[in-house]
């Protein structure tokens, strides 16, 4: 199959015939979305490889039935013969399981970071510029 992160049993689950050109392209499109490319594999965690794998095999079987997507404009809305339809930001270049996929890999996630209050866990401090706690701090002459 060449160098994609799909696993044939993941290309086969999609119940689509995949040739190797749009196995290729999916990777090429995958490589894109996720801003990872395949020559970094090796530093890439299991679990990522797993939902990366997952996002190029949703690809290339949605690719099948897809006219032209290289050359698409980008537009999120559409309109004709009084019929309009609206859609996600990457909803005419990304099949909608390989965005979920992608969305499960690590660095796509959002991420909290808890910045404790300096009285957390005991370790409260108080204004050194107070006259009162001045007792909390040894005495040495200025230099």
């Amino acid at each position: 199959m060449g160098s994609v992160w799909a696993t044939p049993q993941q290309v086969d689950a999609t119940g689509v015939a995949v040739t190797a050109q749009l196995l290729a392209q999916a990777q090429d499109d995958i490589e894109i979305f996720s801003g990872r490319v395949y020559d970094d594999t090796d530093r890439i965690r299991g679990r990522d490889l797993y939902w990366l794998g997952k996002a190029v095999a949703r690809q290339a079987a949605w690719l099948t039935e897809q006219y032209d997507v290289a050359t698409r404009l980008d537009a999120t809305e559409t309109s004709q013969d009084g019929v309009s339809n609206k859609l996600t930001p990457d909803g005419a270049v990304l099949a909608p399981m390989a965005g979920k996929a992608l969305r499960r890999c690590s660095w796509m996630r959002s991420r909290t970071v808890h910045v404790g209050a300096p009285f957390e866990g005991g370790r409260y401090v108080t204004n050194q510029l107070l006259e009162s706690a001045d007792d909390g701090q040894a005495w040495r002459p200025m230099p």
